[in-house]
Protein backbone atom coordinates (compact mmCIF):
# COMPACT_ATOMS: atom_id res chain seq x y z
CA UNK A 1 0.00 0.00 0.00
CA UNK A 2 1.60 2.91 -0.70
CA UNK A 3 -1.05 5.54 0.36
CA UNK A 4 -1.10 7.56 3.11
CA UNK A 5 -3.36 10.08 5.07
CA UNK A 6 -3.25 13.78 3.94
CA UNK A 7 -3.35 16.39 5.77
CA UNK A 8 -5.74 19.15 4.94
CA UNK A 9 -4.58 22.25 3.90
CA UNK A 10 -5.57 24.97 6.66
CA UNK A 11 -7.35 27.98 5.13
CA UNK A 12 -6.14 29.94 8.58
CA UNK A 13 -2.80 29.28 10.30
CA UNK A 14 -2.94 30.13 14.12
CA UNK A 15 -0.41 31.61 15.89
CA UNK A 16 1.49 30.38 18.89
CA UNK A 17 4.30 31.38 21.90
CA UNK A 18 6.57 29.15 23.69
CA UNK A 19 7.31 29.00 27.23
CA UNK A 20 10.79 27.16 27.67
CA UNK A 21 12.57 25.61 24.71
CA UNK A 22 15.56 27.62 24.68
CA UNK A 23 19.18 26.89 24.24
CA UNK A 24 20.44 23.72 25.95
CA UNK A 25 17.10 22.57 26.34
CA UNK A 26 15.65 19.38 23.72
CA UNK A 27 11.74 18.87 24.30
CA UNK A 28 11.03 22.57 23.05
CA UNK A 29 12.95 21.82 19.75
CA UNK A 30 10.10 18.59 19.54
CA UNK A 31 7.52 20.61 20.04
CA UNK A 32 8.31 22.86 17.54
CA UNK A 33 9.08 21.07 14.40
CA UNK A 34 5.83 18.60 15.47
CA UNK A 35 4.01 21.75 15.17
CA UNK A 36 5.48 22.57 11.88
CA UNK A 37 4.79 19.00 10.39
CA UNK A 38 1.07 20.22 9.12
CA UNK A 39 1.93 24.09 8.74
CA UNK A 40 -1.51 24.78 10.54
CA UNK A 41 0.57 27.12 13.36
CA UNK A 42 3.28 29.85 13.31
CA UNK A 43 5.58 30.30 15.97
CA UNK A 44 5.61 34.11 16.62
CA UNK A 45 6.87 35.07 20.17
CA UNK A 46 8.31 33.58 23.61
CA UNK A 47 10.00 33.94 26.70
CA UNK A 48 12.60 30.45 25.93
CA UNK A 49 14.39 30.86 29.27
CA UNK A 50 14.54 32.66 32.48
CA UNK A 51 17.88 34.31 31.38
CA UNK A 52 16.89 36.74 28.85
CA UNK A 53 20.07 36.89 26.67
CA UNK A 54 18.70 33.04 25.99
CA UNK A 55 15.46 34.34 24.82
CA UNK A 56 17.19 36.51 22.82
CA UNK A 57 19.39 34.36 20.57
CA UNK A 58 17.19 31.47 20.86
CA UNK A 59 13.74 34.19 19.28
CA UNK A 60 16.75 35.90 16.91
CA UNK A 61 17.66 32.41 15.46
CA UNK A 62 13.91 31.24 14.94
CA UNK A 63 13.48 34.58 13.39
CA UNK A 64 11.12 35.67 15.64
CA UNK A 65 10.28 39.54 16.39
CA UNK A 66 12.69 41.08 19.19
CA UNK A 67 9.33 43.06 20.04
CA UNK A 68 7.84 39.41 20.83
CA UNK A 69 10.26 37.84 22.94
CA UNK A 70 9.88 39.19 26.49
CA UNK A 71 12.23 38.62 29.56
CA UNK A 72 9.20 36.95 31.74
CA UNK A 73 6.23 34.74 31.42
CA UNK A 74 4.21 36.90 33.47
CA UNK A 75 5.20 39.81 31.31
CA UNK A 76 4.54 37.79 27.72
CA UNK A 77 0.88 36.55 28.68
CA UNK A 78 0.02 39.96 30.14
CA UNK A 79 1.55 41.61 26.69
CA UNK A 80 -0.23 39.08 24.37
CA UNK A 81 -3.43 38.85 26.05
CA UNK A 82 -3.58 42.31 25.25
CA UNK A 83 -2.46 42.09 21.36
CA UNK A 84 -4.75 42.85 18.62
CA UNK A 85 -4.27 39.90 17.13
CA UNK A 86 -3.11 37.48 20.37
CA UNK A 87 -1.51 34.15 20.12
CA UNK A 88 -3.94 31.64 20.16
CA UNK A 89 -2.19 29.14 22.40
CA UNK A 90 0.61 29.01 24.67
CA UNK A 91 2.88 25.63 24.69
CA UNK A 92 4.71 25.69 27.96
CA UNK A 93 8.13 23.13 27.56
CA UNK A 94 9.83 23.48 31.84
CA UNK A 95 10.25 22.27 34.35
CA UNK A 96 7.34 20.53 36.06
CA UNK A 97 7.62 22.56 39.16
CA UNK A 98 6.70 25.70 37.03
CA UNK A 99 3.95 24.25 34.48
CA UNK A 100 1.22 25.37 37.50
CA UNK A 101 2.11 28.90 37.21
CA UNK A 102 2.52 29.39 34.07
CA UNK A 103 -0.80 28.03 32.73
CA UNK A 104 -2.18 29.71 35.12
CA UNK A 105 -1.44 33.32 33.79
CA UNK A 106 -2.20 32.56 30.17
CA UNK A 107 -5.37 30.73 31.13
CA UNK A 108 -6.51 34.11 33.31
CA UNK A 109 -5.47 36.14 30.10
CA UNK A 110 -7.53 34.29 27.83
CA UNK A 111 -4.93 32.09 26.26
CA UNK A 112 -5.35 28.35 25.12
CA UNK A 113 -2.88 26.01 26.52
CA UNK A 114 -0.28 23.09 25.64
CA UNK A 115 1.77 21.54 28.33
CA UNK A 116 4.11 19.21 29.01
CA UNK A 117 3.62 16.17 31.24
CA UNK A 118 3.42 15.53 34.16
CA UNK A 119 0.86 18.79 34.08
CA UNK A 120 1.56 19.88 37.83
CA UNK A 121 3.29 18.74 41.30
CA UNK A 122 0.12 18.10 42.83
CA UNK A 123 -2.99 16.90 42.18
CA UNK A 124 -4.53 20.00 43.94
CA UNK A 125 -2.93 22.61 41.12
CA UNK A 126 -4.02 20.90 38.39
CA UNK A 127 -7.43 20.59 39.30
CA UNK A 128 -7.60 24.20 39.37
CA UNK A 129 -5.96 24.48 35.91
CA UNK A 130 -8.74 22.42 34.76
CA UNK A 131 -11.61 24.04 36.23
CA UNK A 132 -9.67 27.91 35.05
CA UNK A 133 -9.57 26.40 31.73
CA UNK A 134 -13.51 25.44 32.03
CA UNK A 135 -14.44 28.43 33.36
CA UNK A 136 -13.09 30.53 30.60
CA UNK A 137 -13.65 28.36 27.55
CA UNK A 138 -10.39 27.56 26.99
CA UNK A 139 -8.81 24.57 25.52
CA UNK A 140 -6.07 23.00 27.52
CA UNK A 141 -3.79 19.89 26.28
CA UNK A 142 -1.07 17.94 28.27
CA UNK A 143 1.65 16.40 25.74
CA UNK A 144 1.17 12.48 26.33
CA UNK A 145 2.75 12.13 23.46
CA UNK A 146 2.75 8.27 22.85
CA UNK A 147 -1.24 8.32 22.59
CA UNK A 148 -0.54 10.18 19.29
CA UNK A 149 1.06 6.83 17.73
CA UNK A 150 -1.92 5.48 14.86
CA UNK A 151 -1.71 2.07 16.13
CA UNK A 152 -1.92 2.89 19.71
CA UNK A 153 -5.37 4.69 18.66
CA UNK A 154 -5.82 1.41 16.96
CA UNK A 155 -5.22 -0.45 19.92
CA UNK A 156 -7.59 1.73 21.81
CA UNK A 157 -10.60 1.58 19.23
CA UNK A 158 -9.85 -2.71 19.28
CA UNK A 159 -10.35 -2.85 22.66
CA UNK A 160 -13.65 -0.17 22.45
CA UNK A 161 -14.94 -2.36 19.82
CA UNK A 162 -14.84 -5.47 22.24
CA UNK A 163 -12.13 -7.69 20.05
CA UNK A 164 -10.28 -8.65 23.03
CA UNK A 165 -13.16 -9.37 24.96
CA UNK A 166 -13.40 -8.74 28.83
CA UNK A 167 -9.47 -7.08 29.91
CA UNK A 168 -8.17 -8.59 32.94
CA UNK A 169 -4.64 -8.16 32.98
CA UNK A 170 -2.17 -5.39 31.57
CA UNK A 171 1.53 -5.68 31.72
CA UNK A 172 2.87 -2.28 30.98
CA UNK A 173 6.65 -1.32 31.18
CA UNK A 174 8.95 2.12 30.36
CA UNK A 175 12.56 0.86 30.95
CA UNK A 176 15.96 3.20 30.29
CA UNK A 177 18.94 3.24 31.12
CA UNK A 178 20.52 6.79 30.89
CA UNK A 179 20.23 7.00 34.84
CA UNK A 180 22.33 4.10 35.63
CA UNK A 181 25.09 6.39 36.92
CA UNK A 182 25.01 9.87 38.82
CA UNK A 183 24.59 11.98 35.80
CA UNK A 184 23.07 14.91 37.53
CA UNK A 185 26.61 15.72 39.14
CA UNK A 186 28.10 16.28 35.57
CA UNK A 187 26.29 19.65 33.67
CA UNK A 188 23.67 17.20 31.82
CA UNK A 189 20.77 19.85 32.23
CA UNK A 190 17.83 17.09 31.36
CA UNK A 191 19.00 14.92 34.23
CA UNK A 192 19.86 17.89 36.78
CA UNK A 193 16.25 19.14 36.84
CA UNK A 194 14.47 15.43 36.49
CA UNK A 195 17.07 14.52 40.20
CA UNK A 196 16.03 17.97 42.27
CA UNK A 197 12.70 17.72 44.25
CA UNK A 198 12.81 21.21 43.80
CA UNK A 199 11.85 21.32 40.33
CA UNK A 200 10.58 17.42 39.62
CA UNK A 201 8.47 17.17 42.48
CA UNK A 202 8.07 13.92 44.90
CA UNK A 203 9.41 11.99 41.79
CA UNK A 204 11.46 11.06 39.22
CA UNK A 205 11.15 7.94 37.52
CA UNK A 206 7.38 7.95 38.14
CA UNK A 207 6.81 10.84 37.34
CA UNK A 208 8.76 10.99 33.89
CA UNK A 209 8.18 8.00 32.42
CA UNK A 210 5.76 6.13 34.90
CA UNK A 211 3.42 8.69 34.01
CA UNK A 212 3.45 8.09 30.52
CA UNK A 213 2.29 4.13 31.69
CA UNK A 214 -0.35 5.21 33.67
CA UNK A 215 -1.63 7.75 30.39
CA UNK A 216 -0.97 5.42 27.61
CA UNK A 217 -2.75 2.34 29.85
CA UNK A 218 -5.48 4.44 30.31
CA UNK A 219 -5.66 5.57 26.98
CA UNK A 220 -5.52 2.22 25.41
CA UNK A 221 -8.35 0.63 27.53
CA UNK A 222 -10.35 2.81 29.08
CA UNK A 223 -9.94 1.10 32.55
CA UNK A 224 -9.94 3.61 35.36
CA UNK A 225 -7.32 2.70 38.18
CA UNK A 226 -8.94 1.96 41.73
CA UNK A 227 -5.99 1.46 43.96
CA UNK A 228 -2.89 0.83 43.82
CA UNK A 229 0.53 -0.56 45.67
CA UNK A 230 4.25 0.94 44.76
CA UNK A 231 7.43 0.88 45.96
CA UNK A 232 9.77 3.44 44.39
CA UNK A 233 13.78 2.93 44.77
CA UNK A 234 17.01 4.60 44.43
CA UNK A 235 19.22 2.45 43.28
CA UNK A 236 22.13 4.66 42.57
CA UNK A 237 24.29 6.23 45.44
CA UNK A 238 24.17 9.77 46.14
CA UNK A 239 20.65 10.27 44.06
CA UNK A 240 17.77 11.77 45.80
CA UNK A 241 14.25 10.60 44.16
CA UNK A 242 13.32 7.45 42.52
CA UNK A 243 14.94 5.58 39.76
CA UNK A 244 13.14 2.36 39.73
CA UNK A 245 9.35 1.79 40.51
CA UNK A 246 7.11 -1.54 40.90
CA UNK A 247 3.66 -1.07 40.81
CA UNK A 248 0.56 -3.52 41.27
CA UNK A 249 -2.68 -1.52 40.42
CA UNK A 250 -6.45 -2.43 40.13
CA UNK A 251 -8.75 -1.47 37.79
CA UNK A 252 -12.54 -0.51 38.90
CA UNK A 253 -13.97 -3.06 36.45
CA UNK A 254 -11.99 -5.87 38.58
CA UNK A 255 -8.87 -5.88 36.29
CA UNK A 256 -5.45 -6.00 37.17
CA UNK A 257 -2.20 -4.78 36.30
CA UNK A 258 1.67 -4.54 36.83
CA UNK A 259 3.89 -1.29 36.04
CA UNK A 260 7.62 -1.20 35.87
CA UNK A 261 9.44 1.50 35.25
CA UNK A 262 13.00 2.46 35.56
CA UNK A 263 15.65 4.19 34.55
CA UNK A 264 18.35 2.34 35.52
CA UNK A 265 17.88 -0.80 33.10
CA UNK A 266 21.30 -1.23 31.55
CA UNK A 267 20.83 -2.09 28.51
CA UNK A 268 17.45 -0.27 27.20
CA UNK A 269 17.32 3.18 25.34
CA UNK A 270 13.23 3.45 25.58
CA UNK A 271 11.61 0.68 26.40
CA UNK A 272 8.05 1.46 26.86
CA UNK A 273 5.63 -1.68 25.85
CA UNK A 274 2.31 -2.76 26.45
CA UNK A 275 0.73 -6.08 26.46
CA UNK A 276 -3.35 -6.14 27.68
CA UNK A 277 -4.67 -9.62 27.81
CA UNK A 278 -8.29 -10.00 27.71
CA UNK A 279 -10.52 -12.87 27.66
CA UNK A 280 -10.43 -13.25 23.50
CA UNK A 281 -7.72 -12.12 22.72
CA UNK A 282 -4.47 -10.05 23.59
CA UNK A 283 -2.42 -7.30 22.26
CA UNK A 284 1.28 -6.50 22.88
CA UNK A 285 2.52 -2.76 21.09
CA UNK A 286 6.46 -1.23 22.11
CA UNK A 287 7.31 2.27 21.34
CA UNK A 288 10.27 1.45 19.37
CA UNK A 289 8.58 -0.40 17.18
CA UNK A 290 5.45 1.42 16.97
CA UNK A 291 4.64 0.71 13.33
CA UNK A 292 3.30 -2.85 14.31
CA UNK A 293 1.13 -4.78 17.04
CA UNK A 294 1.33 -8.12 17.98
CA UNK A 295 -2.59 -9.86 18.03
CA UNK A 296 -2.99 -13.18 19.62
CA UNK A 297 -6.25 -14.94 19.82
CA UNK A 298 -7.96 -18.01 21.49
CA UNK A 299 -8.95 -19.98 18.32
CA UNK A 300 -6.64 -18.41 15.38
CA UNK A 301 -2.86 -18.03 14.72
CA UNK A 302 -1.23 -14.65 16.22
CA UNK A 303 -0.90 -11.65 13.72
CA UNK A 304 1.57 -8.94 13.30
CA UNK A 305 -0.58 -5.87 12.35
CA UNK A 306 1.26 -3.31 9.96
CA UNK A 307 0.68 0.55 10.30
CA UNK A 308 0.26 1.76 6.39
CA UNK A 309 -0.31 -1.84 4.85
CA UNK A 310 -2.82 -3.03 7.13
CA UNK A 311 -6.11 -1.39 7.78
CA UNK A 312 -6.63 0.04 10.91
CA UNK A 313 -9.60 1.15 12.53
CA UNK A 314 -10.60 5.00 10.52
CA UNK A 315 -10.26 6.33 14.23
CA UNK A 316 -6.45 5.39 13.94
CA UNK A 317 -6.05 5.11 9.86
CA UNK A 318 -6.62 8.85 9.72
CA UNK A 319 -3.32 9.45 12.15
CA UNK A 320 -1.38 7.63 10.09
CA UNK A 321 1.12 9.56 7.95
CA UNK A 322 4.05 7.77 5.53
CA UNK A 323 3.55 4.25 3.42
CA UNK A 324 3.78 1.16 4.90
CA UNK A 325 7.62 0.31 5.63
CA UNK A 326 8.47 3.79 5.87
CA UNK A 327 9.21 4.31 9.95
CA UNK A 328 7.04 6.73 11.62
CA UNK A 329 7.87 7.48 15.22
CA UNK A 330 8.46 9.89 17.61
CA UNK A 331 8.21 13.23 15.98
CA UNK A 332 5.10 12.08 13.80
CA UNK A 333 3.17 10.81 17.24
CA UNK A 334 3.74 14.75 18.57
CA UNK A 335 2.17 16.09 15.48
CA UNK A 336 -0.68 13.82 16.01
CA UNK A 337 -1.64 15.22 19.14
CA UNK A 338 -1.03 18.98 18.08
CA UNK A 339 -3.38 18.13 14.59
CA UNK A 340 -6.63 17.47 16.18
CA UNK A 341 -6.00 20.31 19.41
CA UNK A 342 -4.80 23.20 16.47
CA UNK A 343 -7.79 21.79 13.95
CA UNK A 344 -10.56 22.45 17.13
CA UNK A 345 -9.22 26.09 17.83
CA UNK A 346 -9.10 26.36 14.17
CA UNK A 347 -13.34 25.42 13.85
CA UNK A 348 -13.80 27.59 17.07
CA UNK A 349 -11.95 30.73 15.68
CA UNK A 350 -13.65 30.25 12.33
CA UNK A 351 -17.21 29.63 13.92
CA UNK A 352 -17.58 26.02 12.69
CA UNK A 353 -19.39 23.17 14.14
CA UNK A 354 -16.45 21.11 16.21
CA UNK A 355 -16.61 17.15 15.56
CA UNK A 356 -15.45 14.80 18.61
CA UNK A 357 -12.53 13.57 16.73
CA UNK A 358 -11.14 17.24 16.66
CA UNK A 359 -11.01 16.68 20.81
CA UNK A 360 -8.73 13.35 20.25
CA UNK A 361 -6.35 15.13 22.38
CA UNK A 362 -4.93 14.41 25.95
CA UNK A 363 -6.82 17.63 28.07
CA UNK A 364 -6.63 18.46 31.55
CA UNK A 365 -8.85 15.77 32.99
CA UNK A 366 -5.64 13.18 31.68
CA UNK A 367 -3.16 15.76 33.04
CA UNK A 368 -4.99 15.74 36.54
CA UNK A 369 -5.39 11.93 36.96
CA UNK A 370 -1.75 11.78 35.65
CA UNK A 371 -0.19 13.96 38.72
CA UNK A 372 -3.06 11.66 41.35
CA UNK A 373 -1.36 8.96 39.92
CA UNK A 374 2.12 10.02 40.88
CA UNK A 375 1.10 10.94 44.44
CA UNK A 376 -0.45 7.96 45.26
CA UNK A 377 2.81 5.82 43.85
CA UNK A 378 4.95 8.06 46.22
CA UNK A 379 2.33 7.68 49.22
CA UNK A 380 2.28 3.81 48.85
CA UNK A 381 5.36 3.36 48.80
CA UNK A 382 6.13 5.53 52.15
CA UNK A 383 3.88 3.84 53.73
CA UNK A 384 5.68 0.05 52.61
CA UNK A 385 3.71 0.08 49.38
CA UNK A 386 0.52 -0.33 51.26
CA UNK A 387 -2.43 -0.31 48.94
CA UNK A 388 -4.53 3.23 48.63
CA UNK A 389 -7.37 4.12 46.57
CA UNK A 390 -6.43 6.82 44.03
CA UNK A 391 -10.04 8.46 45.20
Amino acid sequence: MIESSQTETASTTLKYGMVGGGEGAFIGDVHRKAINMDGMADLVCGCFSSDPENTLRTGLGLGLDPARLYKTFEEMAVAEGKQDEPIDFVVIVTPNNTHYPVAKVFLENGINVVCDKPLTVTSAQARELKELAEARGLAFCVTYTYTGYPVAKHAREMVRNGDLGEIRFVNAEYAQDWLSTLLENTDQKQAGWRSDPTQSGASNCVGDIGSHIESLVAFMTGLRIKRLSARLDTMVDGRVLDDNASIMVEYDSGAKGLYWCSQIAVGNDNGLKVRIFGSKASIEWAQENPNYMKISYLDQPSQIISRGRDGLYPGAECFSRVPSGHPEGYFEAFANIYKPFITFLMKQKQGQTTLPEDQDFPKAEQGENGVRFIEKCVESSKNNSAWVDLD
